[in-house]
């Protein structure tokens, strides 16, 4: 079976790391890729949001199957391309898509379902917008969430600690279009206290298999401090996550959501991912992405025992109801390194060491901006490489992470020290 990759980040690269080991996958493509593939993968050059040029190469191919990664081509209908030419494809299509690419399409369809969500108001003018933060700051001062519709790249969320902040990141969003389009219209909701936690599931229409819980840290500094990024490292399981949760999840969450879709016409197909808040009241959706988290994937794949493209091709086919999926007892730990100045600006092509050394102690290192110039690998991103290690406990996998980070340099490169650390005290 010959797999086509789309995407070039960390997430990617742990994808094509799990496919490798498939005895079923004859050879891996990888579109664009990044200096990570290898001999894992023949990397392709190619614009991912150019949905007829990424079928024709699939169909020049003859390709099997695509797994699309990022969740902007899947909004832009390439699982819907593909699957118009009799192409198989791990993704949801457009329609489905939704679900990530309209947070207001979203809290619409948990509203009608009963899912459990926060209490939220959708504004397209932000003078509107501005008048509400102000009314209900005056008479609470808890947090303000303040969310862009559409997709911005996990950085289109602000919990605004004052009315003055909520109000910044109105002004940001709406009118200065700091994501374009996607700030046409905003989502102001309540703040869920509780820890978060990221629950995934391969889904094919109303079937679905659970994933190991994680937990991703999305502030850039210690302590949750800073700006919001894509994502600063990870954790899985989660402690917090029983048995118990789980079951109220799937009952409360997953199927309802599922149900919802169908009703709607929406056949989902790929991964549901359902970032949630563990509140006193029961976990709540925070957001809903369709496709596999990121660093979140760093830590879930390596904890997967079994055939991911069998797996992916049974959701591709409609027969998931077929296949099951077994997960290691170990702790896995995923520590970002990022360029200086992310998720602001900062500059690329800083010269990498020390990946062999960090490889040798057993880290898994997922490349995610990188690339190769006049023969180095050189920094070529934000989120530069996710280290990841295993350990029979959290503490074992957390020091086995730190030590592989400490082997590798890059100038600037920043990194949070506290990743996992809330694992160690629940």
């Amino acid at each position: 079976m010959k797999v086509l990759v789309v995407g070039s980040g960390g997430r990617e690269h742990a994808l094509v790391w799990k496919l490798a080991q498939s005895k079923r996958v004859s050879g891996i493509y990888w579109m664009p890729g990044n200096a990570g593939c290898g001999k894992l993968a023949e990397r392709i050059p190619g614009n991912i949001m150019d949905t007829c040029s990424v079928a024709d190469f699939a169909e020049r191919k003859s390709i099997d199957l695509t797994i699309v990664g990022p969740e902007s081509p899947l909004i832009a209908g390439l699982a819907d391309e593909l699957e118009s030419r009799g192409l198989r494809v791990f993704g949801p299509n457009k329609k489905a898509a939704q679900l990530e690419g309209s947070k207001v399409f979203a809290k619409q369809l948990m509203l009608e379902e009963n899912v459990p969500t926060a209490k939220f108001q959708v504004f397209d003018d932000p003078d509107e917008a501005s008048r509400f933060v102000t009314s209900i700051a005056a008479k609470s001062s808890d947090p303000i969430v303040v969310k862009a519709d559409g997709e911005a790249a996990g950085k289109g969320v602000v919990v605004a600690r004052s009315a003055e902040e909520a109000l910044q990141a109105i002004d940001k969003i709406m009118r200065e279009k700091v994501f374009g389009e996607s700030g046409n219209r905003v989502i102001i909701e309540e703040y869920l206290d509780g820890p978060e936690a990221t629950f995934m599931c391969f889904v094919d229409g109303e079937c679905f298999l659970p994933m190991v819980p994680s937990q991703d840290h999305k502030r850039v500094y210690d302590d949750d401090q800073g700006p919001n990024t894509g994502g600063m490292g990870c954790y899985a399981p989660v402690p917090a996550f029983a048995a118990k949760v789980q079951d109220q999840v799937i009952q409360n969450i997953i199927k309802p959501t599922l149900q919802g879709l169908t009703k709607r016409g929406i056949v989902y197909r790929g991964v549901l991912y359902v970032g949630l808040a563990l509140t006193s009241g029961g976990p709540k959706v925070v957001e809903f992405n369709c496709r596999f988290g990121d660093p979140e994937a760093q830590v879930v794949l390596p904890l997967m025992e079994g055939d991911l493209a069998e797996l992916c091709l049974s959701v591709s086919e409609g027969r998931l109801d077929e296949s099951t999926v077994g997960w290691s007892d170990k702790k896995a730990v995923c520590v970002v390194m990022a360029s200086g100045g992310y998720p602001g600006e900062y500059e690329k092509g800083k010269p990498i060491t020390g990946i062999e050394d960090a490889e040798s102690i057993g880290a898994l290192v997922f490349h995610a901006g990188t690339d190769i110039c006049e023969g180095r690998l050189v920094t070529s991103g934000g989120r530069v490489l996710g280290v990841t290690t295993l350990g029979n406990s959290f503490q074992e996998a957390r020091e086995r992470a730190y030590e592989a980070v400490s082997k590798i340099y890059f100038e600037n490169a920043h990194y949070r020290r506290d990743i996992a650390r809330k694992a160690l005290v629940v």
